[in-house]
């Protein structure tokens, strides 16, 4: 037997008297898609027992509020204080334990930041620890010793009710700004009594309900604690007092699981969860910290991807567990990949916030990578097709790979062709990237899988009509992709000149001064890239400048809503990382509401609302949109029994539409 390469990731950790099989566990994730009561659904149980399935020795449930009438922030969390509610969260824990994984659930609470919107009888204000008002006006009004009291004992029912429901770990959030971690902060926590002041009183209410679960549950069911390390913010605790936080947890809790940030704060959100622009594990650190000074287990969570990380991690003694957040819905079938040597087909999270984007506004968790989050049950209970088909893909990037894959994996034999030497389509040309760094994984993954499947490919070929019917194929797949649009402007065949995917291949036919026509997320990400080699970056867009999210949902507080007045058309998410990096970068200077009239040996001309000016440019560069090679694709049209079109050679979208399209296509073939 061949030795196990992450011996130490592989290794079984007890917590209390609970053993884990493994040290990756899945990160407290809430699932959006609710009955009308508020409680986990049947797709519910399918979306976590997907993580249990693929190896990770813990699952915890997110988002169980403790008052489900006055405790919620959103929608899109669940009653935890029903007995309703028994029979779904039930489902779910045996969906879990049934795969040898610990069922684990997050209890919760909003306190100040409650939405009164949500509440069943509006009191027209909230509970917080301290007398005060709101940024939207909300009236807070302090807790009095007995509502305090009340609410330990609620944390407590909700802990009870978990534990009757079958979950074997009870984790409390004491972070990102939820009612614990209210109570923690200085900035929020200004009362003089006895739970305020020293750090000693703040962490006064968390220890309570500690000690008030432990007798209400007994010594066996552990007890994780989730807390920022830092509040990530000016006028908040940094990692000194986090540090004190933890050791006044250590040996009341069976693991201190370290996360940063304040949910409430877009800056500081964007640290909670990682974007794309900062590095992988890049909050691991303020885990490794306090483990210095604990003796309590500590677990870490954010932008983890790669086993050898998480692997090196816990050999040298940094942290005990890792926690995988977003990395579960891109991969998760991650641990049972490492465990068998296959880390190099893992599906790495992009970070692109698709999942957290889609879930704020529709309710479902999406991937851009993984196409099975969001179709769970079809993916687990959906049989192989009876007819076995002969399938020509024609074109190699992220739809036709993906639709290679899933049609081979359904038993179908797959013939490929893509026109140039390798797969990825136009995504190759952000391969170099520092922060696309997790993309061009992906592709060279998939491209990994293609090699190692039954599919045929055929590089350097370009799809005819008259090539596609020497294969005799029973189906054809189009995913030709599309092609950069040239602007109809005076002066587009300048040598000033160039598209953007030119500009990715060689950056450095730049000039110092360049303006970057379009301000969608190829401009805006274009401009953060040349700005990071020394650029001075002007963007100008046509459409007003908007916030970069859509109107908020009904009944909730629109708190991602940007840092900086941008166009829109990308994942709302990904947006307020986006508004956040550009305040990095003083050299990017965006016009919106300013159209592009021509290019001149100057620079270009444009005209906004003070009139005709010209913007002094080295280099010109436009981003404006992409152009569907439909026709190439319709005259395959004929050429099987069988013909679908997929990906941006029918609308150019984003990566998860491809994939998407691509998955379920693949999957439909065969029904006849």
């Amino acid at each position: 037997m061949p030795e196990l390469k992450y011996k130490h990731l592989f290794e079984p950790i007890k917590l209390g008297k609970t053993l884990f099989k493994n040290r990756i566990f899945s990160a407290p994730q809430d699932y959006p898609g609710l009955t009308s009561d508020r409680f986990l659904t049947e797709e519910a149980a399918y979306f976590y027992e997907r993580k249990a399935l693929g190896g990770f020795a813990s699952v915890c449930v997110g988002d169980m509020i403790i008052d489900g009438d006055y405790g919620r922030s959103h929608p899109f969390q669940m009653r935890g204080n029903d007995i309703l509610g028994k029979v779904n969260l039930t489902r779910v824990s045996t969906a879990i334990t049934r795969h040898g994984a610990v069922a684990g659930i997050e209890l919760c609470h909003s306190g100040q930041n409650a939405n009164l919107g949500l509440m069943p009888v509006n009191p027209g204000f909230v509970y917080g620890t301290i007398d005060g008002t709101r940024e939207d006006g909300v009236e807070i009004r302090a807790m009095q010793d007995e509502q305090i009291e009340v609410m330990i004992q609620k944390y407590c029912d909700a802990a009870s009710f978990a534990r009757q429901c079958g979950y074997n770990m009870i984790t409390l959030h004491g972070g990102h700004g939820w009612q614990m971690h209210q109570f923690l902060s200085p900035r929020d926590n200004k009362r003089t009594d006895k739970w305020g002041g020293s750090v000693e009183n703040r962490m006064r209410f968390p220890l309570a309900v500690i000690e008030a679960i432990r007798k209400r549950v007994g010594p066996d069911m552990p007890i994780e604690f989730r807390m920022s390390a830092t509040e990530c913010l000016p006028d908040g605790y940094d990692l000194d007092e986090g540090i004190k936080i933890a050791k006044l947890l250590d040996g009341k809790v069976e693991m201190i699981h370290v996360s940063v940030g304040h949910h409430e704060i877009d800056a500081a959100a964007m640290k909670t969860h990682p974007t794309m622009f900062l590095p992988d594990g890049c909050n691991t650190s303020y885990a490794a910290e306090i483990k210095k000074h604990v003796k309590t287990p500590v677990g870490t969570v954010g932008a983890l991807t790669d086993p050898e990380m998480m692997e090196e991690l816990i050999a040298s003694g940094q942290v005990d567990v890792v926690n995988l957040g977003r990395q579960t819905l891109a991969d998760p079938d991650l641990p049972i990949k490492a465990r068998l040597g296959r880390a190099d087909e893992i599906n790495p999270c992009l970070r692109c916030f698709y999942c957290f984007s889609n879930s704020t506004i529709d309710g479902v968790f999406y991937c851009a990578t993984n196409p099975e989050i969001g179709r769970e049950q079809a993916s687990l209970t959906t049989p192989l097709p009876i007819h076995k088909k002969t399938v020509l893909v024609a074109g190699g990037g992220v739809g036709g790979m993906q639709a290679a894959l899933t049609a081979s994996k359904q038993g179908h034999r797959v013939i490929l062709c893509e026109k140039n030497d390798r797969l990825g389509g136009a995504l190759l040309c952000e391969e170099k990237i520092p922060f696309k760094s997790n993309l061009d994984t992906y592709l060279k993954r998939q491209a990994l899988k293609v090699s190692r499947s039954a599919i045929e490919v055929h590089f350097n070929t370009a799809i005819t009509p008259e090539l596609a019917e020497s294969f005799h194929p029973d189906v054809i797949i189009a995913a030709m992709g599309a092609r950069p649009l040239v602007p109809n402007i005076k002066g587009i065949d300048s040598p000033k000149a160039v598209g953007a995917e030119d500009v990715y291949y060689h950056p450095e036919q730049v000039g110092q001064h360049a303006v970057i026509m379009g301000g969608g997320l190829v401009g805006l990400e274009l401009a953060i890239f040349l700005s990071s080699l020394g650029r001075d970056i002007t963007i100008v867009e046509m459409a007003p400048g908007t916030i970069a999210t859509p109107p908020p949902v009904e009944g909730t507080s629109n708190r991602m809503g940007g840092l900086m007045e941008l166009p829109g058309g990308f994942p709302l998410v990904h947006g307020v990382a986006l508004g956040d990096e550009l305040t990095r970068h003083p050299n990017i200077k965006l016009c919106v509401s300013t159209k592009a009239l021509e290019i001149t040996d100057a620079g270009l001309t444009v005209e906004d609302a003070t009139g005709v000016r010209t913007i002094l440019a080295d280099t010109i560069i436009y981003a404006i949109g992409q152009k569907p090679l439909q026709e190439e694709a319709l005259a395959l049209s004929t050429c099987a029994p069988e013909f679908y079109q997929i990906g941006d050679c029918v609308t150019p979208k984003n990566i998860y539409d491809a994939t998407s399209a691509a998955h379920q296509v693949a999957c439909d073939i065969g029904r006849y």
